[in-house]
């Protein structure tokens, strides 16, 4: 890619990670003001005795004649998020899975190797900081990288992956990773991901909260109540447009990378097809181990493969319909080889 292409995508994905902050809170705040909304409605009368009307309680709350508490809370609970979100983004990433860090002083031979294979690449990137490193317990083949810049960033690896690749095939995954890191579309793809699935549990525990706290609700806490039961069910849609926001170009970037940093094109072409392959050969143990493994959803814009592909998530939800990543014949069409037949 050109230089100037190249530099356009950062900033892009500069803009576009901004632009998923500011959808974040305003999903938060927007649930919070219509819940003192209907609140005020519910609260305040005419002098006849009748329900103020919408426009009359939008008008109290602007004049702060009605401090709006569910707003404000939500503001307070979208910050805690995204704080949330930038001093655990590993734990979040990693969440539901069994892993360890690897270091230098790791005495296992393979893990050894992993860590210097990414010591070199990060040497050959040009990066100022080590990412760290870490082994996912799973069978599956994927890896994938996150963080919310260079310093902070964060590489991951199923054991299956390790095992099942050549070093060229491992040292290529792992170069492709490091590109996602050097292009910095690591923190738009933590943010969209993270985010997305935090709004849906607040959805959850509001509700949840709603349906068991006893006694007799008023009208706007039935009215409350009914929302919040139709955005449990519009978020989803929103989440997918969240995650297709994230250009598939940064996948055809990342393996432009990794081709840049190792000087050839083979060890990432036969990477993809061999975990492609895997998945196909073992679809019915792979979809299992996927769906024991809890909150895949906040990862699987980050793996390096999109289950997907091999029908792993296929049917589990409206939102699997949709992929953030290239069909895998494009990906390997741009490294210049052909899609091997099934």
């Amino acid at each position: 890619m050109k230089n100037s292409d190249w530099r356009e995508n950062l900033r892009l994905n500069q803009r576009r990670t901004y632009v998923v902050i500011i959808l974040f809170f305003a999903l938060y705040l927007g649930l919070g003001f219509l819940i003192d909304l209907l609140m005020t409605m519910g609260n305040f009368t005419t002098q006849n005795g009748e329900p103020i009307s919408a426009h009359q309680a939008l008008s109290l709350i602007l004049n702060l004649q009605v401090f709006p508490y569910a707003t404000v809370t939500a503001a307070i609970a979208a910050a805690i998020g995204l704080f949330v979100t930038y001093a655990f983004y590993d734990r979040l990433m990693l969440l539901g899975t069994q892993y360890h860090e690897i270091t230098p002083e790791s005495t296992v031979l393979a893990e050894k190797q992993l860590y210097n294979i990414i010591e070199e690449l990060k040497v050959a990137a040009g990066f100022h900081y080590m990412p760290k490193v870490f082994i996912i317990e799973a069978a599956y083949m994927n890896a994938f990288a996150s963080g919310y810049s260079e310093k902070s960033a964060m590489v991951a690896i199923t054991r299956g992956l390790m095992e099942k690749l050549n070093r060229a095939e491992l040292q290529a995954v792992m170069a492709h990773e490091l590109s996602h890191i050097r292009h910095q579309d690591i923190k738009l793809t933590l943010m969209a991901s993270v985010l997305s699935n935090l709004i849906l549990l607040v959805l959850d525990i509001i509700f949840y909260q709603f349906l068991f706290s006893g006694g007799r609700r008023s009208q706007q806490q039935q009215m409350i109540l009914m929302i919040i039961m139709v955005l449990r069910y519009v978020m989803p849609l929103v989440t997918i447009l969240l995650m297709m926001y994230l250009s598939r170009t940064r996948e055809f970037m990342a393996d432009a990378g990794c081709v840049e940093l190792m000087r050839d094109n083979e060890p990432l072409a036969n990477a993809l097809i061999k975990i492609h392959q895997d998945h196909t050969a073992n679809v019915d143990q792979t979809r299992a181990a996927y769906h024991q493994t809890a909150h895949e959803e906040i990862r699987r814009a980050a793996y390096v493969y999109d289950p997907q592909y091999a029908g792993i998530n296929a049917g589990q939800a409206f939102s699997n319909l949709f992929s953030t990543h290239p069909p895998l014949k494009d990906r390997l069409a741009a490294l210049g080889v052909k899609m091997p037949p099934e």
